[in-house]
């Protein structure tokens, strides 16, 4: 690890955030080849997982009200257990500490942390007593606006922001489910002891998609295209499986198909930016670890010289956001399903006592009416309903009750959710491990990323082979035809050819071309393959048609021309 990261911060992919004062924990700079490669890794996805679905892109703040949060469960659950030292004020995540010093797990309750840290008499690194173990929000909060201003969260996740958008999306796509909500951006948590480098950061960047399905058509139609792929799951059970996703779901192991869908998809989009296949499972949530509101959830879990780390969480989220988001917002979240043939029922009406209503709730009484007239959740004495945000309790005196017969085109329902959620720096950092090497070249030890083309943050270097003219000026006019076609190009013309070459495998550049003496004989020049240092001459008329070709693909350069080393 400290080999590859020593690389990274050397060659221009990770910084340190305030290096020049002292730095802070849990926060990274991505640098400019990091920032490169992680763009690529952002619009692979949004390949697979938006423009290849039946999904649109959305981009909300990431500053939040305080109404969403409190409505989502985060202002009052999302918590981790701390313990501070009374002699040094180091605070600890308690589950983290008690993992790292004495090798056990602990549930995430203060009840438990406090029982351990009495059992076994812990103490701080520094010899000094713990305070009482206390529960923290992980949100960072805020002021909106000036003075008092109003209460504001960072957002510690984006998926909120496309709940709350749930009425207009649904109008977007013409109230027709499946339809699928991605977002890519920032989020934040502030851990409470961040100690794993771009493993656990206070602000990291998410890429989710919230596919909203009916509850009782939990199907893809292209699931088919991923049936016959073969996976390693770990269930709930510790039970390990290497199985086919459709027997995984004939089995019951995995809830549904769309679940298994995603399992899939999520697997080729790892394996397309450069995850290896062996170091790469899919572990399913134990039932006391799933979210209360999750049927199923599984984790993509990528080996790495952290351990085992989750890179991306697919959960079956059921109604659970948007039943809450309605609650609290009073606001109709459902969609209208039609039924292929109306159909009359009879159904219990509330009917609206104005003699009564009028009185009481003078102006408000005509939005009063019609919240009792539209009122469809359970029959009861009492309801409740909600008029410009204040909620109000209405009792049988404001409201008679009427069994009707109606003909019915359809039904409302309160879509479920299925969300595979990616977080993009681990899955970065994951790329980058599994792609570093080490080999032997001319006698010498060589480090090379051997990154898939597709995501190396610069894709072709130009050469000259010496630092003259007119080496220099036909290499830049390659450079310039290059980048006018896209291709992320960069000149070197620094030191020996050799080393040169050296700096571009350690960076993952896929090709290197070079300008030499033959260049002036007859238009040709090298290109130098990153992986095996093979070298083939190609006309220069045809190099820019030759490296389209190679960077879209990972076919051999020696389709391409004579091998000339």
């Amino acid at each position: 690890m400290s080999d590859i990261m020593e690389m990274l911060v050397r060659r221009g992919f990770l910084w340190q955030s305030f290096e020049i004062y002292g730095g802070m924990a849990g926060f990274i700079d991505y640098a400019p080849l990091g920032n490169n490669l992680r763009r690529k890794i952002e619009n692979i996805w949004r390949k697979y997982f938006v423009i290849n679905e039946r999904a649109a892109e959305i981009d909300t703040p990431t500053i939040g009200i305080e109404e969403v949060f409190i409505a989502s469960g985060h202002a009052t659950s999302f918590t981790d257990v701390a313990i501070e030292c009374e002699d040094c004020g180091r605070v600890y995540r308690a589950d983290h500490y008690v993992k790292e010093k004495l090798g056990i797990e602990v549930d995430e309750t203060v009840e438990a942390v406090k029982e351990v840290m009495e059992v076994y008499d812990l103490k701080c690194e520094c010899g000094g007593r713990f305070k009482e173990p206390a529960p923290m929000n992980l949100m960072f909060s805020t002021k909106i606006g000036p003075g008092k201003g109003k209460n504001g969260y960072l957002r510690p996740e984006t998926a909120q922001g496309m709940f709350v958008d749930f009425k207009r999306l649904a109008g977007y796509f013409r109230e027709k489910l499946p339809f699928g909500v991605a977002q890519i951006g920032r989020a934040y948590r502030n851990e409470i002891s961040p100690r794993q480098g771009v493993v656990r950061l206070r602000e990291f960047n998410q890429a989710e998609l919230e596919y909203f399905v009916h509850p009782a058509e939990k199907t893809h139609p292209e699931f088919p295209t991923v049936a016959g792929d073969r996976v390693k799951l770990v269930d709930k059970f510790d039970t390990e499986h290497e199985i086919t996703l459709s027997e995984a779901v004939e089995k019951g192991i995995i809830a549904n198909q769309i679940l298994g869908y995603f399992i899939g998809k999520t697997r080729r989009f790892l394996l397309e930016i450069g995850i290896k296949d062996d170091k790469l499972r899919f572990r399913q949530h134990k039932d006391d670890e799933r979210a209360h509101y999750a049927t199923d959830c599984w984790d993509a879990e990528v080996e790495t010289s952290y351990g085992w780390i989750e890179v991306v969480g697919i959960a079956d989220r059921t109604d659970y956001d948007l039943r809450r988001h309605s609650a609290y917002s009073g606001e109709d979240l459902t969609i209208f399903v039609p039924y292929a043939q109306p159909v009359k029922v009879k159904r219990k009406k509330l009917v609206p006592k104005m003699n009564k209503i009028g009185p009481t709730f003078k102006e408000k009484a005509k939005k009063v009416a019609e919240a009792i007239s539209d009122f469809d959740g359970e029959q009861a004495d009492e309801i409740e309903i909600v008029i410009d945000g204040e909620r109000i309790k209405l009792n049988r005196e404001f409201f008679d009750v009427e069994e009707v017969e109606e003909e019915v085109a359809g039904e409302k329902i309160v879509p479920h959710v299925i969300e595979p959620s990616f977080g993009l720096d681990r899955i970065s950092y994951a790329v980058l491990e599994h792609a570093f090497d080490r080999d032997v070249v001319d006698g010498e030890e060589r480090r090379v990323l051997r990154l898939k083309r597709s995501v190396s943050p610069i894709e072709v270097a130009v050469l000259p082979l010496l630092s003259r003219e007119p080496f220099e000026s036909k290499a830049q006019e390659i450079v310039s035809l290059l980048r006018t076609e896209g291709i992320i190009t960069e000149y070197d013309d620094s030191g020996s050819i050799g080393r040169r070459y050296r700096r571009f495998d350690e960076i993952g550049t896929p090709f290197c071309i070079t300008v030499d003496h033959q260049t002036f004989e007859d238009e040709t020049v090298t290109i130098r393959d990153r992986d095996t240092t093979r070298q083939v001459r190609v006309k220069i008329g045809d190099l820019l048609a030759i490296l389209k070709e190679l960077l879209k693909s990972e076919r051999d350069i020696t389709e391409f021309g004579e091998v000339f080393r």
